[in-house]
């Protein structure tokens, strides 16, 4: 690793960085192309120091006098949440995984499921909201992974907000962002978010199963993480 500074444990191994490091080349030799910006920092010590606030939590304006100006690495994390670059790393990345596990890149298959979380202290009002059936005053995270449990959509809601509502967006953001996605897995708090949602691009009408009390997924007549891909 070429820096003059000492490692920290986020910071990417050499091989990590390999596997990102021509998708971000790319994109600032093309943003150089334009003349928009004049090459300053160094990609992967922006990269790191994302990572070390993704990792401990600090406010942007904490981070270490080593890494480079914390406005600048938010102004790269921004652009590149803007521009989808963040999102094309993950789907690349999850391609990768997914190959390496014997399964095709495109995955057919998803599963759906929300948690009920409690939050801190410091978190607006007015984005929070209450369980009635957990009884918990929070946030709700709306998940959908493929069946190696790798990310499509994660949405975060008040808590108040119902699976049926939240649901019909991910569904929806997942038939969007991922055509190949032909069945999903879900729990009966989802049947009418996927009955009702106007996400025709799907190639099958949604399968669907009840979560065991033991949090795993029975399919009926099949099992679907290894009949599915």
């Amino acid at each position: 690793m070429n820096t003059p500074r000492r490692a920290y444990r986020t910071d990417l191994s050499d091989a990590r960085w390999s596997l990102i490091e021509p998708m971000l080349s790319a994109w600032r030799a093309q943003r150089a192309g334009l003349g928009i910006a004049k090459i300053q920092h160094d990609l992967r010590e922006i990269v790191n120091a994302i990572l070390y606030v993704n990792r401990t939590g600090i406010a942007w304006e904490y981070l270490p006098h080593d890494y480079p100006p914390y406005k600048t690495v938010h102004g790269y994390f921004a652009l590149w949440e803007k521009e989808g670059v963040t999102e094309a790393i993950h789907d690349a990345l999850r391609g990768k995984v997914r190959r390496a596990a014997g399964r095709s890149a495109e995955p057919t298959a998803a599963i759906l499921d929300a948690q009920t979380v409690k939050t801190s202290g410091n978190v607006p009002e007015q984005s929070q909201g209450i369980d009635a059936g957990k009884r918990i005053k929070g946030r709700k995270r709306h998940v959908a992974t493929d069946v190696l449990g790798l990310l499509f959509v994660v949405l975060v809601t008040a808590a108040s907000v119902q699976d049926t509502t939240g649901g019909r967006v991910v569904v929806e953001q997942v038939a969007r962002a991922y055509p190949t996605v032909a069945v999903a897995w879900v729990d009966s708090g989802y049947k009418q978010s996927v009955y009702r949602s106007e996400a025709r691009s799907w190639a099958v009408t949604c399968g669907f199963v009840r979560r065991t009390s033991g949090g795993r997924y029975h399919a009926t007549g099949h099992d679907p993480l290894h009949s599915a891909t």
